[in-house]
C-alpha cells in the first residue's frame, strides 16, 4: 500500500471501500482525478515543446487563393480555351496591350500564359478568332477585335464559346 507520505497522493482503491464514507471517496477520486490531469497537461507540454509557438516576423503570409475550378472539357484546346479565360477573369481585362502594370492580360496573352507550348497557343488563337467572326464578320483579328469592346464581357463569352466549339471538334 502506498502512503500520501510517499506519492502525496492516495489511491481509493488503497482504502477499503467500506471504511469510507460518500464524500470521502469522492473525494479521494477526485484527487487521484486531478493527479492524473496534471501528469497528461505535463506530458503535452514536454512533447510539444518543440513546435514554434510564434511566427518569425521576417516571414510573410501569402493571401490564400481559392483553387480554380476544374475545366469542365476533356478535350486539350478547349481547356486551355477555359483556362484562358479563367485568367482573365482573374488578373483582369486588357483592352489595347498585351498587359498592363496592374497585370491586367489582353485574350492573347491569356492563351499564351496558359498553353503548353507555342503550336497550341497559335491553334487556340485560331479558334478564338473563328468564333469570333461568328458573331462579328468585320473583325480581322483577336487584338483588333478586343480593341473595341467596352468591357470583358464579350472576351469572356468569346472564350466560352471557343471552348465549346474545340470541345465539340474534339480539339
Amino acid at each position: 500500500m502506498i502512503t500520501v507520505a510517499e506519492t502525496g497522493t492516495t489511491r481509493s482503491s488503497d482504502v477499503a471501500q467500506g471504511d469510507l464514507s460518500l464524500d470521502a471517496r469522492m473525494a479521494l477520486t477526485l484527487a487521484e482525478m486531478d493527479g492524473r490531469c496534471r501528469v497528461a497537461v505535463l506530458a503535452v507540454d514536454i512533447n510539444s515543446a518543440h513546435i514554434a509557438t510564434e511566427t518569425p516576423e521576417t516571414s510573410t503570409w501569402l493571401p490564400v487563393l481559392p483553387a480554380p475550378a476544374p475545366s469542365p472539357y476533356s478535350t486539350p484546346l478547349a481547356t486551355l480555351l477555359h483556362k484562358a479565360r479563367i485568367r482573365v477573369e482573374t488578373d483582369g481585362w486588357c483592352r489595347d496591350a498585351l498587359y498592363d502594370d496592374q497585370g491586367a492580360v489582353c485574350p492573347v496573352r491569356a492563351i499564351r500564359l496558359e498553353a503548353a507550348g507555342r503550336s497550341q497557343a497559335d491553334d487556340a488563337c485560331v479558334l478564338l478568332l473563328e468564333r469570333i467572326r461568328r458573331d462579328f464578320r468585320d473583325a480581322e483579328t483577336v487584338p483588333s477585335w478586343n480593341a473595341q469592346q467596352s468591357s470583358p464581357t464579350p472576351v469572356l463569352l468569346a472564350f466560352d464559346r471557343a471552348a465549346e466549339l474545340a470541345h465539340s471538334r474534339s480539339l
